[in-house]
């Protein structure tokens, strides 16, 4: 390239990393909190809701049960578009489904309206479907290489969050007073409360959430930017079988699902577990909730910077899931001994643990795919780990129901056994980590010569 009759010689891409990442972050983690809270927001006062809308248990767990039935039928299809029209468009259907799933709800109460709350959890639980696999291509879109990790468990902490919220505020709010007309006045603020949150959210991630930085934040997104190929429905598909032949993915899906699947069957059926050994503990149900997940967000967040610091992804998976199953087994033993300050404790370390396994799975994943696109191996993850909640969730009420809630907490705490076991046969393949090693020179370039 000629410059003043010379030859520029060693001109590079400009790698640097913006500061309106952390905007786009914090975005996305408020309307990922807003998103999740109504996941368990109705199975957390299963008993209220019920005598509210006359429905059984089993309704009322389906309001959560949605959520994970809809990533099977809608992932494929989601990750498509997501992929196709990129991460601005993944984050506007994802945003406005949730607002618009929160306003039909404001329409929910009434005694014989139980079905617009299906149709209002509907809305929303195929907003997730775009939300919750988006961390990973946040992460590495918009941040630095050695950031990745942290980040995205910041981005998974919005999910946690609003889980903890979800867990919180609903028992708070919607009381079990002995005139249901009471109960309707709580539920319709609560419903009214969301939408007064989502609605400004919204039009911020409308004018101001960007596909992309103007400049990249490492050489290997400079690279990416270089070799994009077209997404088609032949490219997507052909980039399915080479996720689906990838035997290392498949295990660590499996491995994956196990966790993912616990941590939602415990979400929707706390609020019954508890309530079988402590008579109308509801708030306590809620706060133990709040507890295990709060104590997650620690360990989430603590699980991304040891990743970033020692890239042991396997080794960190392994031993946060054997310590899930033990505290699993701790907790079922604390609400034997009908302790609330034990089942306190043992649920903290529980949901430290299970919350801290779900970076590093997604990390781990990502490791496994380096370079498929970040938003459908997410998308598989979670497909997989939504079936298998499913089963877990439906199974685990109905030993709770037959046999009691010991069993139940039995067969769970065998299940996190099983994908330790799964978790240690996983292959430890590190391509993204081969691919930054490979780039790091170019990290490294001066400031002047950017």
């Amino acid at each position: 390239m000629l410059k003043n009759g010379q030859i520029e010689e060693n001109v590079l891409p400009i790698v640097r990393a913006l500061k309106k990442r952390w905007f786009i972050l914090i975005m996305y983690i408020i309307y990922a909190t807003i998103s999740t809270f109504q996941w368990v927001e109705y199975s957390i006062i299963t008993n209220i809701v019920m005598r509210y809308y006359n429905v059984s248990a089993s309704a009322v767990e389906w309001t959560a049960v949605v959520f994970m039935v809809m990533w099977p039928i809608l992932v494929f299809p989601a990750s498509f578009v997501i992929d196709k029209m990129g991460l601005r468009v993944a984050a506007l259907i994802g945003c406005l489904a949730t607002a618009i799933g929160a306003g039909v709800k404001v329409f929910s109460v009434g005694q014989n309206l139980f079905y617009v709350v299906m149709i209002g959890q509907t809305v929303i639980a195929v907003s997730q479907i775009f939300i919750l696999s988006l961390p990973p291509k946040i992460a590495v879109t918009w941040f630095k290489a050695n950031e990745v990790s942290t980040v995205c468990s910041l981005g998974i902490f919005g999910m946690q969050f609003g889980s903890a919220l979800g867990f919180l505020l609903p028992p708070m709010i919607v009381r079990n007073h002995e005139n249901v007309d009471d109960i309707g006045t709580d539920l319709y603020k609560m419903c009214w409360g969301l939408t007064a949150v989502i609605t400004p959210v919204a039009f911020l991630v409308f004018f101001f959430f960007q596909e992309r930085p103007k400049y990249s934040p490492s050489q290997t997104q400079i690279e990416k930017r270089d070799n994009k190929e077209e997404v088609t429905l032949s490219v997507f598909f052909s980039s399915l079988r080479t996720l689906i032949k990838n035997k290392s993915f498949l295990i660590h899906t499996t491995s994956y699902g196990f966790c993912y699947g616990v941590f939602s069957a415990v979400g929707t059926l706390l609020n019954q577990f508890i309530l079988n050994y402590f008579e109308g503990a509801e708030k306590d149900a809620g706060r133990m909730g709040l507890v295990m997940i709060i104590i997650g967000i620690a360990g989430s967040i603590l699980t991304g910077f040891i990743l970033d610091k020692t890239h042991k992804f396997k080794e960190s998976c392994f031993v946060i899931f054997l310590l899930c199953a033990i505290s699993s087994g701790g907790l079922l033993f604390s609400l034997e001994l009908r302790s609330k300050w034990l089942v306190y404790l043992a649920i903290s370390v529980f949901g430290f643990f299970l919350n801290a396994y779900m970076p590093a799975g997604i990390e781990f994943a990502t490791e496994l795919t380096f370079p498929s696109a970040e938003s459908t191996v997410a998308g598989i993850l979670l497909a997989t780990s939504q079936i298998l909640a499913v089963m877990f969730t439906l199974t685990l009420s109905a030993i709770n129901k037959t046999f009691g809630t010991f069993w139940a907490l039995s067969v769970q705490t065998f299940i996190l056994l099983v994908g330790t076991i799964l978790t240690g046969f996983t292959p430890n393949i590190l391509r993204r980590q081969e691919a930054f090693k490979k780039n790091v020179q170019f990290e490294k370039v001066p400031q002047d010569r950017q």
